[in-house]
């Protein structure tokens, strides 16, 4: 029983951290060694896609951007670019075409290292890239970025979870906990006036209740 009420919990806690990790920035430490431009269809709705330029025409068939990137070990990442306007997810971004010309500018030094801010995931087999929200100049591959913003992003959430599970165990004790004993007082009256003692069985019964509102105190029938 403990395990089963613990399952929404855990199944709210997978989806938030899946979540977070997909639409939380990240930034890679890369060289850019072209950019390109492709026709892609797009259905709607489509998740892992953004939208068109602000002030174009959103259509399921439209012309994408493109930075393709090398790492410090030969590995690649091409990341699309595409605006994300004042929709979700809230970065606010209208400059596509000023990252394609940074991009284009970047790509013509050699040895010149960039940090791409992005947010999304790289999944070849269908065709999903993390979308570049910002380049900028580095020293170098082992240059030390700090990701200060998830930082204190989560740990806001974490204090404002902190805050709602404090407010409810309150709210379990005022209001939930009386109830409860009210009904074990009930269960105790009813058995004395039917002379019959209270076994095992009828226990685990009234105690499923203090089990599924997670109350924090002991039941009266052992």
């Amino acid at each position: 029983m403990k395990a089963i009420k613990h399952i929404p919990a855990l199944i709210l806690f997978i989806v938030g951290a899946v979540l977070l990790n997909y639409y939380l920035p990240s930034r890679d430490v890369v060289q850019i060694v072209g950019t390109e431009v492709k026709r892609i269809d797009i259905g709607k709705g489509a998740p892992f896609w953004d939208r068109a330029d602000i002030g174009t025409n959103d259509e399921a068939t439209r012309d994408v951007r493109f930075i393709n990137a090398e790492f410090a070990n030969g590995k690649t990442k091409v990341y699309r670019n595409e605006d994300t306007g004042w929709g979700f997810p809230p970065y606010f971004k209208f400059d596509s075409s000023d990252v394609t010309a940074q991009a284009q500018s970047l790509s013509k030094g050699e040895e010149q290292w960039v940090a791409v801010r992005h947010y999304g995931w790289r999944i070849r087999l269908f065709s999903i890239f993390p979308n570049a929200t910002s380049i900028k100049k580095v020293s170098g591959p082992d240059v030390v970025l700090i990701p200060w913003f998830n930082i204190v992003f989560i740990g806001l959430l974490l204090l404002l979870w902190f805050t709602v599970w404090r407010s409810v165990r309150r709210w379990k004790a005022k209001r939930i906990d009386p109830t409860l004993d009210k009904m074990e007082e009930s269960f105790e009256d009813a058995a004395r006036e039917v002379g019959e003692s209270v076994d095992k069985n009828s226990a685990k019964a009234r105690g499923f209740w203090r089990k599924l509102f997670g109350s924090s105190k002991p039941s009266k029938f052992k």
